[in-house]
């Protein structure tokens, strides 16, 4: 499969204090990727400077042949409100929003208008078990209710990529297996390349490649352990 993401030789320090250490990923178009290493190790800052969330000191993100580093801000803010979508450890909704609202929010950004927007922000709801439950605001859901409406949110504007930060952490195993199984299926029928970060080998097995970060560098997990 031809890449269509990649990071390639990025360095990125906080302060006096390297996250990143020349780390280089590739990930191909419509394929699901676990970043995996332990606390600290640098795999959210990788997500991020994928992302275009955060700009790397050295090295390079490359999307479909762009460079990521030579985008404004604002054009990086049109790029990651576009085409891609983010599923956080706890969620993030909007407390003041509905459900609905929440799921049709990347729409409404994009200019879609309410009506629309609303409209395809409901038919998420059945498809991801939460049918009834587009009028309550997210301290009325429960954690795997308020994960789901964070799934969707994430896929409704069929992002080209997902990057999934932790999005089973908060949530019990049995849970964390639906919400997963229900990411897997939606990105295999809109054919969304997904970046997902876990440090649970049970999640990152939903992946079709893991990847290990360590001391800021990515290597396989055979690698990881090697002697």
């Amino acid at each position: 499969m031809t890449a269509g993401l990649s990071a390639r030789g990025v360095e990125l320090s906080f302060g006096a204090t390297p996250a990143l250490r020349g780390a280089d990923l590739t990930v191909a178009e419509g394929e699901i990727v676990a970043v995996m290493g332990p606390s600290g190790s640098g795999k959210s800052t990788l997500l991020h400077c994928l992302a275009g969330i955060l700009v790397p000191d050295a090295g390079e993100i490359v999307l479909d042949g762009v460079r990521l580093n030579d985008l404004s801000e604002n054009d990086r803010s049109e790029l990651r409100r576009d085409r891609f979508g983010f599923v956080f450890q706890f969620g993030q909704l909007v407390p003041e929003l509905t459900a609905v609202e929440n799921v049709a929010l990347p729409l409404l950004l994009a200019g879609v208008r309410r009506d629309a927007a609303i409209r395809r922000a409901g038919e998420w709801f059945g498809r991801l078990g939460v049918g009834g439950l587009e009028g309550r605001r997210s301290g009325e859901l429960s954690g795997g209710q308020a994960q789901r409406v964070a799934l969707a949110r994430g896929l409704v504007a069929g992002p080209r990529v997902l990057f999934a930060d932790e999005p089973t952490g908060a949530l019990d195993s049995l849970t964390g297996e639906q919400v997963m199984d229900l990411l897997v299926e939606t990105a295999r029928e809109q054919g969304t390349t997904v970046v997902l970060v876990t440090h649970e080998a049970r999640v990152a097995a939903y992946a079709d490649r893991e990847v290990m970060v360590r001391d800021g560098r990515v290597t396989s997990p055979a690698e990881a352990v090697a002697p």
